[in-house]
C-alpha cells in the first residue's frame, strides 16, 4: 500500500494531548508549598482513583482451603486456593517463617507476566528471601498465569497462550459490560489480602506490598486503593504514562486504568495518594520502562513526602543494573527496606531453593478450571445476560442520545476544514486524496475519490449524489472493489481512512490486528482519558459527512466492510441527513462476542459499557428499511453462512438483504 507520510499521525496526536494534560498538572503541583495545599490535592487525586477503580464488588465468602503443606528447613508452605468472587478461584502458596515471635510482619507478592505465575524463579527468590527474614508472604496467581488458565478446556486457543494476550481477551469482553480488567486483577489482591489479614500470626500494622512487572502494576493500583497496606515496593514498572506513549509500548489492557489521564494524573500521583506512607520505588537500569520516568516519578513523590514531614527513608528509589526483571539487586534492596519499616533483620539469600514444580502443584492437574472454576468468559457472559435482561427498549431519540454519550461524541457545529492533497494512481485509475481536519490537533481522516479524469484531482466538487465507504482497513485496498462500485450505484463513490486506518495506520511489524498493537495502544490511552477510541472515528466519519453535504451533496448513502461496517451502522444511527445503509462483514451483535470464549475482533470495534445501554441489533433495527445486511460476520471475523447464518439473525430478531 502506498505510503503518504501519515503513520505517525494518531501517535502524535496522542502526545501533543498527554503533554497538555502534564503541562496543567506541572502548574498545579508547583503551586502547591504547604501540608495543607498538599493534603487537599491527595483528596483530589485519590477522587479520581476511586472513579477509575470503582465501583466495587460485594466481598463474598473466601472458602479458603489448604491442599498440602511442604516443610523446608526455613519455612512451611501452604498451598491454598480461594475464591476472590462467586466461582472465580485463586492458587496461592503461603510461606510462615518456622519460627514465629508473637504477630510476624506479613507482604503481598503479586506476580509479573510470567506463565509459570507463583512458581517463577525470581518470584519464588523474593518470597524466600522475605520468608528467612520474618515475613509471612502470600503470592498468588494472576488470570492465566500459574494454574489459573482460563482457557484450559478449549481445544483451539492458540490466540491466548501467551497470558498477556490472554489478559487482553478477557479485557475487551469485560469493557462491553462496563468494566474493566485492571479492577478484576486489583479485586483478586484485594481478597489475598483479606486472606492474609485473617491470620492471627499477622501483625495488621506491618504488612507490605511487592511485585515485578505487571506484579508492579498490581502493587501500584493496589497500594493506591487498597490503605490496608503500610509499605510498598513496586519494581520495573513506575515511570510515567508519557513516557511509555512516547516509546510506543504498549501495554496489557490491566494497565489502563478508566479516565485517570483525563483526571490529570500521572503514575507518581498513585504513592502521592498515600504519602508519606513508606514506599521505595525500583527500577532496573536496561529496562523497558523508562528509568527517567521513574526518576520523575520519585522526585515528584519525594517532594510530597518532604511536604507532609515524612523522614527521609519514608520514600526510597532504587536502580538496578539489569534488563527488565525482579533481578537479586532489587530483591535485596525490597527486603532491606521492609526490613527497616518493619523492624527485622535483613539477611541475604543468594540462592534460593526452587520448589519441585510437581509438588507445588495446588491444584490435582495444575488448573483450577479443572478444579470446579468458573471460567472468566462465562462469568463476563452472566453479567452480560443480567444486563440484557434489565435494559429498557429505547426510543430512536432516546437511543442517538444514548450511543452518543457511550461514544463520548463531541458536539459538531460547522463542516471541518479540508486539504487537497496529491492524487494516488491505483489499479490505472486515478484517486483524489482530501485530508478532512475533523477534529483539535494533528488528526486527518483521508477522504479518497477515484475519477477517471485525473485534471480535476486538484479540487473537490462533490456530486449531488454520493456514496461514501468505509473499508475494513484501508481505502487502497477497497477502492477498486467490484462489491463497493457496485453497491454505489449510480452515486458517486467516495471512501474514507479514518484516524488510525490506511493512510494514517501505524506501521506494524506483527501485522495491524497483533494483540499488542498500536492501534490498541490507542484504544488504551482513549480509556486513560476517559473518552472512545471508536467514538472518535466515528467522528470523523460524521465530520466528513458534514463535509460533503456543505461542499454539495443532496443524497447521501454509505457503506462499509468489516470495521468499517461498524463505523457504518452507528454513523447511520446518528447522521439525519443519511440515506441508505449497507452493511458487509458487520458483526450481528455485542453480546455474541461476550457469549463467545474468544473474540477476533480488535478491541478498537467496541464500545464500552454498551451492554448496559444498547446492543447492535437496537441500531439495525432503529435503521429499518434504510438498512441491508450482507454476509455477517461471527466473533470469529469469519462470514455467516447457511444455517448458521439463520439462526444468528433469528436469535437476534434481524434479516439480511
Amino acid at each position: 500500500m502506498t505510503r503518504n507520510g501519515y503513520g505517525h499521525m494518531v501517535h502524535d496526536d496522542f502526545v501533543d494531548r498527554l503533554r497538555q494534560v502534564r503541562a496543567e498538572r506541572r502548574e498545579r503541583l508547583a503551586a502547591i508549598r504547604t501540608r495543607a495545599q498538599a493534603e487537599a490535592y491527595q483528596r483530589r487525586v485519590r477522587k479520581a482513583i476511586r472513579r477509575a477503580f470503582g465501583p466495587r464488588p460485594s466481598k463474598t465468602p473466601l472458602n479458603r482451603q489448604v491442599t498440602g503443606i511442604i516443610e523446608t528447613r526455613d519455612y512451611r508452605l501452604e498451598k491454598l486456593t480461594f475464591e476472590s468472587r462467586p466461582g472465580c478461584l485463586v492458587t496461592g502458596h503461603l510461606y510462615v517463617p518456622h519460627s514465629i515471635d508473637g504477630k510476624a510482619p506479613a507482604v503481598l507478592g503479586t506476580c509479573g507476566h510470567s506463565d509459570s505465575g507463583k512458581l517463577e524463579p525470581k518470584y519464588q527468590g523474593f518470597c524466600q528471601r522475605l520468608v528467612r527474614n520474618g515475613h509471612i508472604v502470600l503470592i498468588y496467581d494472576p488470570f492465566n498465569q500459574g494454574e489459573r488458565d482460563q482457557y484450559w478446556p478449549l481445544s483451539e486457543r492458540d490466540v491466548v497462550r501467551n497470558c498477556c494476550h490472554a489478559h487482553n481477551m478477557m479485557g475487551k469482553q469485560l469493557e462491553l459490560v462496563g468494566e474493566w480488567f485492571g479492577m478484576w486483577r486489583t479485586w483478586d489482591g484485594v481478597r489475598a489480602l483479606d486472606l492474609l489479614l485473617a491470620r492471627r500470626d499477622v501483625d495488621r500494622t506491618r504488612v507490605g506490598l511487592t511485585g515485578n512487572s505487571g506484579g508492579g502494576t498490581m502493587t501500584q493500583w493496589l497500594w493506591a486503593t487498597e490503605p490496608r497496606f503500610t509499605m510498598a515496593a513496586p519494581s520495573c514498572f513506575v515511570t510515567t504514562f508519557l513516557n511509555n506513549l512516547e516509546n510506543e509500548l504498549p501495554a496489557d489492557c490491566e494497565q489502563y486504568p478508566p479516565g485517570v489521564i483525563g483526571a490529570g494524573l500521572e503514575m507518581a500521583d498513585f504513592y502521592i495518594a498515600r504519602a508519606p506512607e513508606p514506599v521505595m520505588l525500583l527500577g532496573q537500569k536496561y529496562c523497558f520502562f523508562d528509568r527517567r520516568g521513574l526518576q520523575e516519578s520519585f522526585e515528584e513523590v519525594r517532594h510530597f513526602y518532604d511536604l507532609l514531614g515524612a523522614p527521609p527513608q519514608a520514600s526510597q528509589v532504587f536502580l538496578g543494573g539489569h534488563g527488565h526483571g525482579y533481578h537479586e539487586d532489587n530483591q535485596e534492596a525490597m527486603v532491606g527496606f521492609f526490613a527497616k519499616h518493619a523492624g527485622t533483620s535483613a539477611k541475604r539469600l543468594r540462592d534460593p531453593v526452587l520448589l519441585d514444580e510437581a509438588e507445588a502443584l495446588v491444584t490435582p492437574k495444575g488448573n483450577t478450571i479443572d478444579a470446579g472454576a468458573t471460567p472468566i468468559y462465562e462469568l463476563v457472559d452472566d453479567i452480560a445476560q443480567n444486563l440484557s435482561a434489565e435494559r429498557p427498549r429505547l426510543s430512536a431519540t432516546k437511543l442517538r442520545s444514548s450511543v452518543g454519550d457511550i461514544l463520548c461524541l463531541p458536539e459538531r457545529k460547522n463542516a471541518p476544514h479540508f486539504r487537497i492533497l496529491r492524487a494516488n494512481r491505483v489499479e490505472g485509475q486515478t484517486v483524489a486524496r482530501y485530508a478532512v481536519e475533523t477534529g483539535p490537533g494533528v488528526v486527518r481522516a483521508i477522504l479518497h475519490k477515484p475519477m477517471p479524469d485525473g485534471a480535476r484531482a486538484h479540487t473537490l466538487d462533490v456530486e449531488s449524489a454520493v456514496h461514501l465507504h468505509l473499508p475494513h482497513q484501508a481505502s487502497e485496498l477497497e477502492c477498486a472493489d467490484r462489491w463497493v462500485n457496485t453497491t454505489a450505484g449510480n452515486h458517486v463513490l467516495y471512501l474514507l481512512d479514518v484516524r488510525g486506518l490506511g493512510e494514517s495506520k501505524p506501521d506494524e511489524t506483527g501485522g495491524f490486528f497483533h494483540p499488542y498493537g498500536m492501534d490498541y495502544m490507542f484504544h488504551g490511552h482513549e480509556l486513560l482519558f476517559g473518552e472512545s477510541w471508536l467514538g472518535k472515528r466515528v467522528h470523523d466519519v460524521l465530520a466528513t459527512v458534514d463535509l460533503l453535504l456543505t461542499e454539495g451533496a443532496r443524497r447521501v448513502t454509505i457503506s462499509g466492510t468489516g470495521q468499517g461496517a461498524v463505523l457504518g451502522g452507528f454513523v447511520a444511527l446518528m447522521h439525519a441527513k443519511l440515506g441508505s445503509v449497507t452493511l458487509k462483514g458487520a458483526p450481528l451483535s455485542y453480546r455474541s462476542m461476550v457469549r463467545a470464549p474468544l473474540v477476533s475482533w480488535p478491541v478498537a470495534n467496541f464500545a464500552r459499557g454498551a451492554l448496559a445501554v444498547f446492543d447492535l441489533p437496537d441500531i439495525y433495527h432503529a435503521l429499518g428499511r434504510r438498512l441491508t445486511l450482507v454476509e455477517p460476520w461471527d466473533e470469529l471475523m469469519q462470514p455467516l453462512r447457511g444455517a448458521r447464518l439463520r439462526r444468528a439473525l433469528q436469535a437476534e430478531g434481524l434479516r439480511a438483504g
